[in-house]
């Protein structure tokens, strides 16, 4: 090997590190967020937050061979995203810039996520993006692409305003040949979210299980839970262009959310027509709605697999258990798992019993 790329090489490995560790701290941060809990997760994360911003340091003086001169762009990049969702994370701030604090810090780590993946062909990068049942197949995820496949991830909203609203964004996983029908896992993220974050809650379990993923983002701030159904519209003109350009088993789409996209999961996929084979709503509400517009007659023999915290500060427990009862009562074949240390928040652990109880095809090898 080249002295300058070995040497290099080891200038990578260290800011590799000390970003994929960064970046799996704030992955447990957002599923342990729990308001009583976030100064203990501040002080877990603050260290790892300073050897991040040291490696970064550190990095943005190496000088890399020409031919790996993109690929430094693109990780000093990354480095800076995940140190700024870090930093962010851990310094204090006064009750009232908190929230946007937070909020800020989760869409940094995204857009980490994001930039990060576009070199995920690095064999540690690789294993980050994957869940552990594939970590020794990595070349498998990532072979030659078939002629007049797409696949990678995809989304309407441009890198100008990544933030744009009423869209979608779309991954495909690489080992996507075209030749069969693949399950489709819709999923809808909260209130003030955007499909092109919320989308990392799921992409490591798609690309593994190869299955199609596609994160709506709402038109409004948060789903149409009040007024007219504008989200409709939008996620079946998404479902409807995915469904033009990759093979979807129609008989194995599944509707999930979180918070007001769980509530809207229930009222968009119970509507007369509505394509989803299951539906599963974490840390959301039952609408009054439902119980006027017959979604509640239409949930008999409906597949439905209910998460709820038992620690939720917006949502309490008790209203979940209340719509597992009017569920079951109208008939749903339904699923309730309660989780005791789970707060306002995703349950991203629970995604392999979810996708296991979904669909065969689905569970772990």
């Amino acid at each position: 090997m080249d002295p300058k790329v070995d040497e290099y090489s080891e200038h990578l490995s260290k800011i590799g590190s000390a970003m994929l560790t960064g970046l799996g701290a704030m992955e447990q941060v957002q599923r342990r967020l729990h308001p009583p809990a976030i100064e203990e997760l501040r002080n877990t994360v603050r260290p790892v937050a300073e050897r991040l911003l040291a490696a970064r340091e550190a990095f943005s003086k190496v000088i890399p061979p020409d031919e790996l001169e993109s690929l430094h762009v693109r990780i000093g990049q990354a480095a800076e995203l995940a140190a700024k969702a870090l930093s962010q994370f851990v310094e204090p701030s006064p009750p009232d810039q908190a929230i946007a604090k937070l909020i800020s810090s989760i869409r940094r780590t995204a857009d980490a996520l994001e930039t990060l993946y576009s070199v995920h062909q690095l064999p540690p990068i690789s294993r980050f993006f994957v869940e552990a049942a594939f970590e020794n197949d990595l070349a498998a995820l990532d072979p030659e692409p078939s002629q007049g496949v797409q696949t990678g991830l995809f989304h309407t909203s441009s890198d100008d305003e990544p933030r744009a609203r009423g869209g979608f964004s779309l991954y495909v996983p690489e080992s996507y040949d075209g030749k069969e029908a693949r399950p489709l896992v819709v999923a809808l993220h909260g209130g003030m979210g955007h499909g092109r974050e919320y989308i990392w809650q799921w992409l490591r379990e798609a690309r593994g299980r190869q299955f199609l993923l596609l994160a709506p983002t709402s038109v409004d701030s948060t789903w149409a839970l009040m007024g007219p159904d504008v989200d409709t519209p939008a996620i079946y003109a998404a479902l409807e262009y995915v469904r033009e350009h990759w093979q979807v088993d129609e008989k194995a789409i599944l509707l999930t959310g979180l918070s007001d996209g769980a509530t809207y999961a229930l009222m968009h996929g119970l509507q007369e027509g509505a394509p989803y084979a299951a539906i599963a709503p974490f840390s959301g509400v039952m609408h009054p709605a439902n119980s006027d517009n017959g979604n509640l007659e239409r949930a008999k023999a409906k597949r439905i697999y209910l998460v709820h915290g038992a620690q939720d500060w917006m949502f309490p427990v008790q209203t979940a258990r209340m719509a597992h009862e009017a569920l079951q009562k109208a008939g749903a074949d339904i699923t309730y798992r309660e989780i005791q240390d789970l707060s306002h928040t995703y349950a991203r652990d629970e995604n392999d019993a979810l996708l296991a109880w979904f669909d065969e095809r689905l569970a772990l090898p």
